[in-house]
């Protein structure tokens, strides 16, 4: 496969654009981030990485950053703790892992990885995620490293209802297809802010916020995860490829609308296995961008 097949798409979550995240400074913050995700992402495709390797590194250093509602920076449970939610999936085996619940995990993708490639299962959840992780040698952190100054006050924020509960889904996630023609997702959150402990939402679900299979494409979604899991969003969307023979645009906009006539609002990023993409939603923004090998490109606003 050559370069012009080659694709990265990533997303940081959709929702409401409040005042502050629309300020210039914050804009461009964002824009800076999303563009070096997939400038390094993209450089592992056209090494000849793999599609695994790029969304992982991708949502990895998607965590990394306080910016978004994954890993570092992370919102806050009714109780102010942090409890995260990852997957990845393989689209040439179907493979997959995740996890759920974690708090002393920097990196939840990092653990669904070793899910998927070093046990039989596909979800392990919160200790038992951690401590697997941690026979594999992921350091465990303390969660409140993990806890920012800005979301300490957000939620404290919701609790005197001065903040507007999920007025930002800031979920990430990537999908790649590279140069074997394989393609991967991976989805990454710390989920709905002051949500009840032990919520889980709709990214390490494999099938609602995240899916990936060669014959498809690969899905990673963002949103308000209960109504993503009661669609198995990114399972539906896929399967209208195989078994409607339609394109990938027209699936986006068939799943999106049920989602919608379900009253969920949120939004996705896709690859088909021919190298289409779709980044699609309902809401007011959704931070995003693609890299091909053409040009990189960073949106936030406007849904298409």
């Amino acid at each position: 496969m050559s370069d012009k097949k080659l694709r990265l798409v990533i997303h940081g979550g959709a929702g409401h654009m409040t005042k502050s995240m629309s300020t210039s400074r914050s804009l461009q913050a964002h824009h800076k981030i999303l563009h070096k995700v997939l400038t390094i992402g993209y450089g592992i495709l056209k090494k000849q990485g793999s599609s695994l390797e790029a969304v992982c590194t991708a949502v990895k250093m998607l965590e990394n950053s306080p910016l978004f509602n994954a890993g570092y920076g992370s919102v806050l449970n009714h109780k102010g703790k942090v409890e995260l939610d990852a997957a990845i999936m393989d689209g040439s085996s179907l493979k997959a892992g995740s996890v759920a619940g974690v708090s002393r995990i920097r990196n939840p993708v990092l653990a669904a990885r070793l899910i998927m490639n070093f046990s039989k299962h596909v979800m392990l959840i919160g200790k038992h995620a951690e401590n697997f992780a941690h026979r594999h040698g992921i350091k465990l952190i303390n969660p409140n490293s993990l806890i920012t100054k800005q979301q300490v006050k957000k939620w404290q924020e919701v609790k005197t209802k001065k903040f507007q509960e999920a007025e930002k889904h800031g979920t990430v996630g990537a999908v790649a297809l590279d140069c074997n023609g394989n393609l991967a997702a991976a989805t990454s959150t710390g989920g709905i802010i002051n949500k009840m402990p032990g919520r889980v939402g709709d990214s390490p679900i494999i099938g609602a916020g995240t899916y990936a299979d060669n014959q498809t494409c690969a899905v990673s979604a963002t949103g308000q995860g209960e109504f993503f899991i009661r669609s198995v969003f990114s399972y539906d969307l896929a399967a209208q490829l195989r078994y409607k023979k339609i394109s990938l645009k027209e699936a986006g906009k068939i799943t999106l609308q049920r989602l919608a006539d379900m009253g969920g609002k949120g939004g996705f990023i896709a690859i088909d296995n021919q190298g289409n993409i779709e980044m699609n939603f309902n809401t007011q923004a959704m931070y995003r961008g693609y890299a091909n090998e053409n040009e990189i490109i960073t949106k936030i606003d406007s849904p298409p």
